[in-house]
């Protein structure tokens, strides 16, 4: 046990220095003036709670020249009625055509609004994002300033209910950690990722890749979109102060579906990659506190030490929440929760059931 909380402690030391400081809530962008047209699309399935702020507050965009393009993907509710009866010239609404084999859902409604827009900028926001009126010039005037092909922010999420509180500024911090901003901001390094709620895209680039069918069938579409783009552009990921999903997540069951519906696809249905994620979250993050409450001597100093490091690193991501740093000793037990969804993610692709969302289920090809 003290050797393995000294290697707790030197993995943390590590990430800590050496893992492109994925801890900070940093970068964000700040309200700019920006010149040229955008077209903004908007994939909506069943989103009639949301969608009429949505809308509201892309069309109150303060930037000059832009419209709003919204692809109702065979909504069971009232979304594409909402849209429709919205009164302004400056947004279309397409019913959304039977999805090909091999598309995602939320791709293939994706492909229809870009078939429809013209314009050299494109936003591609999900129906559940609130933008504040400089969002959409914040992000133009970011990629025209630095000639980036894409330029994409982690929105602030929801954060109300007990279960989100625990959980979501979790959710962002493990996501820093995989993709860390400042790498995914660096050209010379491969790491790429983008936030799907909120990705401003060149068009030159999108056709540069092969166009977004370049992804169809990718369920973590945010992610590989970035991927194509920077193997022969630059990206820029950042925080947000400037948009928010209004998407609650009431109880712990949707987080844990939430996480459960890509985890494994994460894992590329590795169970070796399984195997080694585990043990490797256990050594970060369970092995600490084990070692600081049952150890002894440098058992338990070495277990405190990197608890402490382990708990600083969180601080920044409570403060984005402007949650309690109280918060912060419970990572481990975030962790863990993180850790039985990741495996249910597996386990329920071993049962066969696959992925299913927003009443879709998506084959292994699909994903």
């Amino acid at each position: 046990m003290s050797a393995l909380a000294a290697l707790a402690l030197l993995v943390w030391a590590v990430l800590l220095f050496g893992r492109g400081r994925f801890w900070r809530d940093r970068p964000g962008l700040a309200p700019a003036p920006a010149q040229g047209t955008v077209d903004i699309v908007v994939p909506a399935r069943d989103e009639e709670a949301v969608i009429g702020a949505t809308l509201a507050s892309l069309l109150a965009q303060d930037h000059a020249s832009f419209r709003v393009i919204l692809v109702d993907d065979a909504s069971g509710d009232a979304t594409g009625a909402i849209a429709r009866g919205i009164a302004d010239p400056r947004l279309t609404v397409l019913a959304g055509q039977p999805r090909p084999a091999g598309w995602s859902g939320k791709l293939w409604a994706v492909a229809q609004g870009l078939a429809a827009s013209t314009a050299p900028f494109v936003l591609l926001t999900d129906a559940d994002i609130v933008h504040e009126p400089g969002h959409l010039s914040a992000l133009l005037a970011k990629a025209q300033a630095e000639d980036l092909d894409l330029v994409s922010e982690m929105v602030a999420l929801h954060c109300a209910s007990l279960a989100e509180r625990s959980l979501v500024p979790g959710f962002v911090y493990f996501f820093q950690l995989l993709y860390p901003f400042d790498w995914v901001n660096d050209p010379l390094r491969a790491t790429a990722a983008a936030a799907g709620g909120s990705i401003l895209i060149r068009r030159r680039a999108l056709e540069r890749i092969g166009g977004i069918g370049a992804i169809a069938g990718a369920l973590i579409d945010d992610v590989a979109l970035a991927q194509a783009v920077k193997r022969g552009g630059r990206i820029y990921l950042g925080h947000s102060a400037l948009a928010h999903s209004v998407r609650p997540y009431p109880d712990f069951a949707e987080i844990w579906r939430m996480i459960a519906r890509t985890a494994f696809v994460q894992l590329r249905h590795s169970w070796t990659l399984l195997a080694l994620t585990l043990l490797g979250l256990g050594l970060v993050f369970l092995v600490p506190p084990a070692a600081a409450l049952f150890g002894e001597g440098w058992t338990r100093l070495f277990g405190l030490a990197a608890w402490v490091a382990m708990a600083g690193s969180y601080l920044p991501s409570l403060r984005r929440f402007r949650l309690s740093p109280l918060w912060a000793p419970l990572l481990p037990l975030i962790a863990l929760f993180y850790m039985a969804a990741t495996l249910g993610s597996a386990l329920d692709h071993a049962r066969g059931r696959g992925v299913v969302w927003k009443r879709r289920a998506y084959t292994e090809g699909a994903a």
